[in-house]
């Protein structure tokens, strides 16, 4: 089967990414890219992350689950968030990324509607007695 082409992300999108990766490094206490990507298993150039939060490249979805994981597990020493808040930030960011166009989650969700059998009533048990 033909590999289908992958639909351009919309340019709002790629931005909005950049914007909660760049807000979650941040408050991870990176406050350079340079600090974040010399962090020992960081999972990207540093030449990336800057095109990801500029909005240039978008990362796959694995590779956003990945750089969120990195910030909330490897905070940096310039005056991190409280644990509590920056898990929070993460689930956030992550919550926001999965309902965008970019990632497809939207459409395959409403497959997944469209795909379900329809319900149907079942036998109904007579009370024992």
């Amino acid at each position: 089967m033909a590999r289908k082409k992958l639909t351009p992300v919309p340019r709002e999108d790629a931005r909005t990414i950049g914007a909660l990766l760049r807000g979650l490094r941040r408050a991870a206490g990176h406050r350079a890219v340079q600090d974040a990507a010399s962090a020992p298993g960081f999972p990207a150039a540093r030449q990336t992350i800057y095109a990801y939060e500029r909005g240039g490249l978008t990362p796959s979805l694995q590779q956003f689950i990945e750089l969120v994981e990195f910030y909330v597990l490897h905070p940096g020493a310039a005056d991190p968030k409280a644990e509590e808040d920056l898990r929070a930030q993460a689930v956030a960011a992550l919550t926001r990324a999965l309902g965008l166009r970019a990632y497809h989650f939207r459409q395959a969700t409403e497959l997944i509607e469209r795909l379900q059998p329809p319900l149907t009533e079942g036998r109904r048990r007579r009370p024992a007695g």
